[in-house]
């Protein structure tokens, strides 16, 4: 008997009798039921979630920001119900709360009334974080609650990102109203530079005019000093004179009268006279002196010197009326002083120079008397009258002295008060022409700071400002580079079902069909031939069953796959290789090996990994996941499905196959023994059918 007769005598003893094809035919589409219909129930069920019922309650009172109106409460409703990612319905309070505990909605957002008030005090001195309420009933669907948390982030990030995007462009508005503002005061600073080096060599003029000034001062009152010491001898000198004239004119009477005693009275006279000279030639010299002075002061002009001085302030600064006041007061009583000293003093000059001509021509007429007495007596009377004549001019100078006399300390003090105030002047001066130059330096310094601290502010457009806004709000997107990408979630479980699928083929097959021929073993004596026979029927059937239900997936279910052909290799393999290890358990264990089957595809159901990636499962199920055949089937489909990895498809069916060869050996060994003997146990009948 060969193996291919071993399949056709177990497939006709599936299809002999009309209740058999029934119950083939019905193992055979379980499969396709399972996988066929549970893929379709979830192929895309995020796609259906515009008709999960969800409740919006709006509570927001609204708030004030920048002096405008705003309420995100009714921003973030109307935005949810737009998007129609949900059924949204807006209602209130209770109807919501209501609503959840009898399954009307399956979840609700209530929007608390200071939720704009929240968002908004980010700019006040008592920042609130804003909240969205979520109320969910797990018993509308644990599911459902899932989605719910998933749909209050997507809206948490919505209202962060308008938010943060507002709050941006408030900051970027105002860093450019800051450039703005820092131009202008480059501006400014660059004008207030320009205006002090205006002031400051301003300043360094006046300075060097009130140094000029107090100089000149300065020579003034110096030159005065002397003057009240010279006027007082002067004074002294010229009463002297008058004294002396005074005499002379009652000596020259007495003479007149008394001639006999003229010889020894001219001679007397003759030496008064000549002391007389001298005393007027010292007086003259010294009142030569005094007017030179005098005669080189030039009077102060006042009004030029106020408009100087106001000329030479800065901008801003005026001299106030009183000071005007005091410095023409000053300037006009030292003009008066000097004019009525140099009057006095021209006027006495003329006079001393009369007398002093006069006193010489007196000596040389004493001396000349005084040699001819007898021809002077015929002259006396003449004398006496000149002598009464020099007499009055000479009380006239005495007179014009004292005046002189008084006059000279007044002019002396003004000339000294003048000459303190150019210096107080000078100094504060070169006072203000420092500190002029260290505003101008200041200003100078502060233009170029401004303009730096300007150029680091970048320049920017009301559309500039708004790309900023958008960024710095949300500035991490997540890019979909999927190297290997399911077209929707019944395609990122179709690898998983499938193989469940072709497992719970098999399985259901083997409750029909019998492991090995044990009559076949009795008789033929070759337990390769039959083992291999006893294989090749549910595998013949799995190849029927993996090639329609990967139509199913890929027409019917219009589920995307990259690699049909090598798809369909992979289900294959992982049907046969199922095969071999049911028929093993079943050769091994008899009815609990069947058993066991069903276990082991529970233990897989958990252990493949093909929902939850299988680092989240417990240790001991960790390390179930590498050492059972699902777990391979599943990684093959989806490199096939999703053009990932050959490399790594070609791997997980070396892995598989590596199961179905140990499988099939086992199934051998276990024949060989029963070709050669039964055990008690090989006799005993099945549990399981």
């Amino acid at each position: 008997m060969t193996t291919i007769s071993l399949v056709r005598a177990e497939l006709a003893r599936l299809t002999a009798t009309p209740l058999a094809r029934l119950a083939f035919i019905a193992l055979m589409v379980v499969p396709l039921l399972y996988g066929g219909a549970y893929l379709w129930a979830n192929r895309d069920p995020y796609a259906a979630l515009d008709k999960v019922p969800a409740a919006i309650v709006n509570q927001d009172a609204g708030a004030t920001l920048d002096g405008k109106r705003v309420d995100y409460g009714t921003d973030v409703a109307d935005r949810a119900i737009d998007g129609a990612d949900f059924a949204w319905k807006e209602t209130t309070a209770a109807d919501a709360r209501s609503g959840v505990r009898n399954g009307t909605y399956d979840f609700v957002v209530t929007i608390p009334h200071d939720f704009s008030s929240s968002l908004v005090s980010a700019q006040s001195d008592d920042p609130q974080r804003a909240e969205l309420v979520m109320t969910t009933a797990d018993t509308n669907s644990y599911l459902a609650s899932t989605i719910a948390e998933q749909a209050g982030k997507t809206m948490r990030t919505a209202v962060a990102e308008q938010v943060g995007k507002q709050a941006a462009k408030t900051l970027l508005v105002g860093l450019a109203d800051v450039r703005d503002s820092l131009g202008d005061a480059v501006d400014g600073a660059g004008q207030l530079a320009s205006g002090a080096a205006t002031a400051s060599d301003g300043a360094d003029q006046l300075a060097s005019g009130n140094a000029e000034l107090a100089s000149g001062a300065a020579s003034l009152a110096s030159g005065t000093a002397s003057l009240p010491a010279q006027t007082t001898k002067l004074n002294s000198g010229a009463q002297q004179v008058a004294s002396g004239a005074s005499t002379l004119s009652s000596g020259l009477q007495s003479a007149a009268d008394q001639t006999s005693a003229l010889p020894a009275q001219t001679a007397q006279l003759a030496d008064g006279a000549a002391k007389v000279a001298a005393g007027n030639q010292e007086l003259a010299t010294r009142v030569d002196q005094a007017a030179d002075t005098a005669a080189g002061l030039q009077p102060i002009d006042a009004t030029a010197l106020i408009q100087q001085l106001t000329a030479n302030l800065p901008a801003g600064v005026t001299l106030t009326d009183a000071q005007k006041t005091a410095i023409t007061d000053a300037v006009t009583t030292a003009n008066t002083a000097g004019e009525n000293a140099k009057a006095t003093l021209d006027d006495t000059r003329a006079k001393v120079d009369q007398l002093n001509a006069g006193s010489q021509q007196v000596s040389a007429g004493a001396s000349q008397l005084a040699a001819a007495a007898p021809t002077l007596r015929s002259g006396i009377a003449s004398a006496a009258s000149g002598a009464s004549t020099l007499s009055n001019g000479v009380a006239q100078v005495a007179s014009g002295t004292s005046a002189l006399a008084a006059a000279a300390p007044k002019l002396s003090d003004g000339a000294s008060q003048l000459s303190s105030g150019a210096a107080s002047a000078s100094s504060g001066a070169d006072s203000l022409a420092s500190g002029l130059h260290t505003l101008k330096d200041g200003s100078s310094e502060l233009a170029d700071q401004l303009d730096q601290g300007r150029t680091k502010i970048p320049a920017s457009t009301a559309s500039q400002r708004n790309d900023q806004a958008s960024v710095i709000s949300d500035p991490v997107k997540v890019g979909d580079d999927n190297v290997a990408a399911a077209d929707n979630y019944g395609a990122g479980l179709a690898p998983f079902f499938i193989s469940l699928a072709a497992w719970i083929g098999m399985y259901a097959l083997f409750l029909i069909l019998k492991p090995i021929s044990k009559r076949a073993i009795t008789a033929v004596r070759k337990p390769l031939r039959i083992v291999l026979g006893g294989w090749l029927t549910p595998v013949v059937l799995g190849v029927v069953q993996m090639v329609a239900l990967f139509f199913i997936v890929r027409f019917a279910l219009d589920l995307g796959v990259q690699l049909p052909v090598a798809t369909i290799g992979v289900m294959v393999l992982a049907s046969a290789t199922f095969a071999a290890v049911l028929m093993a358990l079943n050769v091994l264990l008899g009815s609990v090996g069947q058993f066991l089957g069903l276990v082991l595809m529970l233990v897989q159901l958990v252990t493949a990994g093909g929902t939850f990636p299988w680092q989240t499962l417990p240790g001991p199920l960790a390390a179930l996941h590498f050492a059972l055949p699902m777990t391979y089937s599943v990684d093959a489909l989806r490199q096939t499905m999703y053009g990932g990895s050959m490399g790594a498809a070609w791997s997980d069916a070396g892995v598989l196959a590596c199961w179905m060869l140990g499988a099939l050996l086992v199934s051998y060994v276990v024949a060989a023994r029963q070709g050669r003997a039964r055990t008690l146990r090989d006799l005993r009948p099945s549990l399981i059918g």
